[in-house]
């Protein structure tokens, strides 16, 4: 499943970080990518231990705190601190897939990566070109989103960013792992939850909606990993 989640950050919190991030220097984007990803990237980053990139990185993740959709949709345990890329002048990302594990800051041992995110931090009218392009069993589904909007996909899938032609992308990309490791269950997870609030939204609390939050949670309780 791919999802879309709207206005992870306002307006005015992309122009803040853009502004910040304009002025800082950029590397070049293959230092955090292993022998595979390294032959297909092309584009710059900041550096990830730079003081702004932390930074950033924490007002993303207290964006991401406050939306309920962004957790219901991804059960959050542990979260690969957010980085930060930019794509213009036919800069771009071949075809790759996610490394399954990478390390997780202030924290020994491992993250598992079971879902990929982007969060989009230039409009569409700024560039042309830069899709992240997500292939499944359905085919190659291309993704270009509004400032401060995010695109959650699993970490499994193959993609791309296409190359820019014109104009500049800036985004921010990070892994999570989720409570729910299985992809089917937690999608149930996600539409069960949506359906009891779209319900208690309609009709209140009832004892309809009552009993399908308590299988919701009983189901929570038997596949979570934590």
């Amino acid at each position: 499943m791919m999802l879309h989640i709207p206005q992870i950050l306002h307006p005015d919190e992309v122009r803040e970080m853009r502004g910040r991030m304009d002025a800082a220097p950029w590397i070049d984007g293959r230092a955090t990518v292993g022998t595979q990803g390294a032959g297909v990237k092309r584009n710059r980053q900041l550096d990830e231990n730079a003081q702004l990139t932390q930074s950033l990185a924490d007002a993303v993740l207290r964006a991401l705190a406050r939306n309920p959709t962004y957790f219901s949709a991804a059960l959050p345990l542990r979260t690969v601190r957010p980085l930060f890329n930019k794509y213009a002048s036919a800069e771009t990302y071949g075809f790759h897939v996610d490394g399954a594990v990478r390390t997780f800051p202030d924290s020994p041992g491992w993250l598992r990566t079971d879902l990929s995110a982007t969060l989009f931090l230039s409009d569409p009218d700024d560039y042309e070109g830069g899709e992240l392009t997500v292939r499944d069993t359905y085919g190659e589904h291309a993704v270009k989103l509004p400032a401060g909007d995010l695109v959650l996909y699993p970490a499994s899938s193959l993609h791309c960013v296409t190359p820019v032609t014109k104009g500049e992308r800036t985004g921010c990309f990070f892994w999570i792992q989720s409570m729910v490791r299985e992809h089917g269950r937690r999608q149930m997870l996600f539409e069960l939850d949506q359906t009891i609030q779209a319900l208690r939204a309609q009709h209140g609390e009832t004892d309809h909606t009552l009993a399908l939050t308590n299988h919701y949670h009983n189901l929570l309780r038997e596949w979570t990993e934590v």
